[in-house]
């Protein structure tokens, strides 16, 4: 069933950008197709103050697929404020998310998110899990030592953070603390609310075309703090609450 400007999705795929004009079509191709056992759904890219012509590509494909949509920052704000930009932009109760640069393949979307409806209320989040990275010798070390300190100090059960493409529902997500590098601790955060994480592995792949935004500092010194933070927010969680309303009987509601 192809998507309208006024049916309600089941799924809202968020794709955050910072000048990537050259994989919009592409991907945006690759998605539309994976997603047609999903329909109806939607796709948000959010454009992270992009100085090239991300906006224009956006713009040239949104003539012509109404599920397609684009919200823009007015400057770079970082990939997780783009994310939670988006998320809170679907429409959809589940919200998909997947790298801009096309290393992230859209064909495991519908495996993400059958993980995810077939684990139940209980689960939160279908995080992705990449085999065969097609990243530099140097940022395959950088990210295997910091995984395994990741891995060591919060025991979130996951031997991949970094992969962009999760599944999750989009109420869980808004509930968590937002911080920036919020997408890199997804994991421990989901099941510090009292929530479980399925896993998925997916194949990595070549980005398409341009250059990595994120450099050795954004990857490994600024994380270190950030892992302290999570490790701290997940040791002041003392009890997830169970909250549910108490209904009295209809005579004490009239009465009241």
């Amino acid at each position: 069933m192809p998507m309208t400007e006024t049916a309600s999705p089941r799924v809202s795929v968020i794709v955050p950008v910072r000048n990537e004009a050259g994989n919009v079509g592409p991907l945006v191709a690759e998605i539309e197709a994976a997603c047609a056992t999903l329909a109806p759904f939607e796709v948000v890219y959010v454009n992270d103050g992009s100085t090239d012509g991300t906006e224009q590509a956006l713009l040239d494909l949104m003539a012509t697929r109404p599920w397609l949509r684009q919200v823009r920052h007015a400057e770079s704000c970082g990939q997780s404020a783009a994310v939670r930009t988006g998320v809170r932009a679907a429409r959809a109760p589940i919200v998909v998310t997947i790298d801009g640069d096309g290393q992230n393949d859209p064909a495991y979307i519908p495996r993400l998110v059958a993980a995810l409806e077939g684990a139940g209320a209980l689960a939160g989040l279908a995080a992705g899990q990449r085999l065969g990275r097609k990243d530099t010798g140097f940022k395959k070390i950088q990210s295997r030592i910091a995984n395994g300190v990741r891995s060591r100090v919060l025991n979130d059960g996951t031997r991949d953070t970094g992969c962009g493409l999760k599944a999750l529902r989009r109420d869980v997500y808004l509930a968590l603390p937002y911080f920036d590098a919020l997408h890199r601790f997804m994991p421990a955060l989901v099941r510090r609310e009292g929530y479980a994480v399925v896993l998925v592995d997916v194949v990595d792949r070549p980005r398409l075309t341009g250059v990595s935004n994120y450099g050795f500092f954004d990857r490994l010194w600024v994380g270190i703090l950030d892992l302290a933070g999570v490790w701290w927010l997940i040791r002041r969680r003392r009890r997830v609450p169970q909250a549910a309303e108490v209904a009295g009987t209809q005579a004490a509601r009239e009465t009241a």
